[in-house]
């Protein structure tokens, strides 16, 4: 039997064919969900020389704090068939079917959420808006906020922003009902470990730049947090990753820059924030300054453009003006 290094590195080289940006550790990934241990006993099995067939006594030493991986004693599933899902992975993962929809699920701060066909995969770098969001209110000693998730998708927003902020009441909206079966599996899902949440999440289905959308609640919102589609429709992304699996509807910002949706949600978020509410919006590297200029003219002041994770401008804050 093949030792789990062995494994690895032959089809790290399958996916590195195939033009998969990080193949190795996709194939740790992969294999770590095939045998339904860590990601730290696929690492100590490389660093250790073991086989393959040793990750499934990772199994045995699983304690029930190892949290999803508990269930896997029970499965009673074979080295073989593990072994054979893996290749089943991998090969799929080759053809380029994004990872998270191979696994079923996505990490998003302290939150592991359900993705596959027809919802945007969440990206590490729409956790700063969340963490934005966050930051404010602790600034302004505001320990219970009323937020809107504008373009919810997955509710990775809004779950993590409930979730961290105990108390807190979020409005989703979700144009999409097929998407939205994402988000409520996923609301379900959160609320079992965060079962207070459960009445304090509301989602919406309609389309967030419409002004009657959610117009209840206009001018009583401490906070929007936004992850808008704002892909130019000049610019279809080159990864098929991205560009065949995410869906259309989340992904372009109907226009040729891709800031004809951004602008809508902008606006639509000015109407809902009361004076001095806050507006986190996730866009294009190449916006950021053309939707800042766009905000100030929405009633929004101090607007500032954040760089994300690789050092690019990434989204933008900005205050709902004050009265007077």
């Amino acid at each position: 039997m093949a030792t789990v290094f062995e494994t690895v590195r032959s089809s790290a080289a399958i996916l590195s064919a195939a033009g998969v940006d990080t193949p190795e550790h996709d194939v740790k990934l992969l294999l770590a969900e095939a045998f339904h241990v860590d990601l730290r006993d696929v690492d100590k099995a490389m660093l250790m020389g073991e086989d393959v067939g040793h990750l499934n006594s990772a199994l045995a030493s699983d304690s029930p704090e190892s949290g999803a991986w508990a269930n896997a004693k029970t499965t009673g599933n074979t080295v073989a068939a593990a072994i054979e899902r893996f290749h089943s992975m991998v090969d799929r993962r080759a053809k380029r079917e994004p990872l998270q929809h191979i696994t079923g699920h996505a990490p998003f701060r302290y939150l592991d959420l359900k993705v596959g066909p027809g919802v945007f995969i969440p990206r590490p770098e729409t956790e700063l808006v969340v963490q934005e969001g966050i930051e404010w209110t602790t600034r302004h000693g505001m320990y219970r906020a009323k937020v809107v998730d504008l373009c919810a998708g997955s509710g990775a927003i809004g779950l993590a922003f409930a979730t961290e902020v105990p108390g807190s009441e979020v409005w989703a909206v979700e144009k999409s009902e097929r998407t939205a079966q994402w988000t409520r599996r996923n609301l379900d899902e959160t609320t079992k470990r965060y079962p207070a949440i459960a009445g304090n999440y509301h989602l919406e289905i309609a389309d967030a730049t419409q002004m009657p959308t959610l117009n209840q609640l206009d001018g009583t919102i401490d906070i929007v947090l936004t992850n808008p589609p704002y892909v130019p429709l000049s610019d279809i992304p080159v990864q098929p990753e991205v560009r065949d699996y995410d869906p259309d509807l989340a992904l372009y910002g109907g226009s040729a820059d891709g800031t004809l949706i951004p602008e809508r949600i902008i606006s639509r978020a000015s109407k809902l924030l009361k004076p001095g509410g806050l507006m986190v919006m996730e866009h294009d590297v190449t916006q950021g300054e053309r939707l800042a200029a766009f905000a100030r003219t929405c009633d929004f002041v101090d607007v500032v453009v954040h760089n994300d994770y690789t050092g690019r401008p990434r989204y933008l804050t900005a205050e709902k003006q004050e009265i007077g």
